[in-house]
């Protein structure tokens, strides 16, 4: 039987990402769209770590199997760091990626020194709150105007030199090489096997109860 595991989130395109990546071992990835509505988590952390945790742990508690999530931000250097932990709200609590997208552009307008790296930190908790983290990175340059169909959130502006494209004009396989959660899951992968061993030591167990007639 394959272990379920659930990611948490509602975002298809990290969904479909993710499966792709993790395709090949005997585990079901699931997303919050799979299960009734929960509460939603509330990402205030001042960190990556911080928040890929929350929302980790929160998601197993409430749902009762194992689950991953991941925090990734765009960290501008002439920004100093910003949009970071925000990048998902960077142009308000209700803004979409194109928002998102005008308002980097906008703070950027005047700034020669676009340099730019995507950072993932990645959480897999059980619902007794112990967790496993993965990290890493990936370095590019903001582009003045978005480029490509693909992707999600601040990929048309994110060129990366090596291939000569936006994130947004690669495909799902090239991507996946080299992105900041490409690279991190590419971890993950690596230690799957130690992790389902992990997943099977720690998930809680419910003892079997004698039947009396």
């Amino acid at each position: 039987m394959n272990q379920i595991i659930v990611l948490a989130t509602t975002n298809k395109g990290k969904t479909r990402e993710i499966r792709e990546m993790l395709k090949g071992f005997p585990i079901e990835i699931k997303n919050l769209d799979d299960f009734g509505p929960i509460p939603e988590v509330i990402e205030d952390g001042e960190t990556f770590d911080d928040n890929a945790y929350k929302k980790a742990s929160f998601t197993a508690k409430v749902l009762g199997y194992p689950a991953i999530a991941d925090d990734s931000g765009l960290c501008v250097e002439s920004l100093d760091g910003a949009p970071g932990v925000y990048s998902a709200r960077y142009a308000g609590k209700n803004a979409n990626d194109a928002d998102n997208v005008q308002k980097l552009l906008k703070e950027l307008e005047d700034k020669e020194n676009r340099n730019a790296a995507f950072q993932c930190v990645i959480s897999i908790a059980v619902p007794t709150g112990a967790a496993l983290t993965y990290e890493a990175s990936c370095e590019g340059i903001i582009t003045r105007e978005p480029a490509g169909e693909n992707g999600f959130g601040y990929d048309p502006l994110f060129f990366f030199p090596e291939f000569n494209k936006t994130f947004a004009q690669l495909s799902m396989e090239e991507k996946a090489q080299v992105s900041h959660r490409g690279k991190a899951f590419k971890e993950v992968t690596q230690e799957m096997d130690k992790i389902l061993e992990w997943l099977d030591i720690t998930m809680p167990r419910f003892a079997d109860v004698p039947y009396e007639e």
